[in-house]
């Protein structure tokens, strides 16, 4: 048994864990999505480093009046981990599940405010971070790794 799997959690005493069902594929489509999710703030963010003539306003404009280099970081990082929590979730681990709700929500708040220069694509990317956390919250604990039995 993996000590980083979500049926380690459980008492020595307690009963088996139930089998997986269904809704383990919306936990998969969860954690792709938040890969996805990752994959676009790491491109956000370059974007936001390299090319912010690119977006509608300019930073003063924006809810938040940072400068884009600090936009850009701050979607470099938040892209990073949200990747690394995505392939986290993908094998089980229960640090994953929670650092991917985490990041979601944080994902979410972060889009709200840089809203303003990009509202299609923020309006999306908000919607991803909600179905990542309704996906990770309300059935993240069907993800289990495969136990080897001695």
């Amino acid at each position: 048994m993996s000590s980083s799997s979500y049926a380690s959690e459980r008492p020595s005493d307690a009963a088996a864990a139930p089998g997986a069902t269904a809704w383990i594929g919306l936990v998969v489509f969860g954690a792709i999505m938040l890969l996805a999710l990752g994959l676009f703030q790491v491109v956000e963010g370059v974007t936001a480093l390299y090319r912010e003539q690119v977006f509608v306003v300019t930073s003063d404009e924006l809810v938040l009046e940072l400068d884009y280099t600090v936009w850009g970081w701050t979607h470099l990082v938040l892209g990073v981990l949200a990747l690394s929590a995505g392939s986290g979730i993908m094998a089980g681990w229960l640090w994953a599940r929670i650092l991917g709700a985490l990041i979601a929500a944080l994902g979410a708040f972060v889009h709200l405010l840089f809203l303003p220069a990009m509202p299609l694509w923020g309006a999306i990317l908000i919607t991803m971070d909600l179905l990542i956390l309704y996906a990770l919250l309300a059935h993240g604990g069907e993800v289990r790794p495969a136990r080897v039995e001695s």
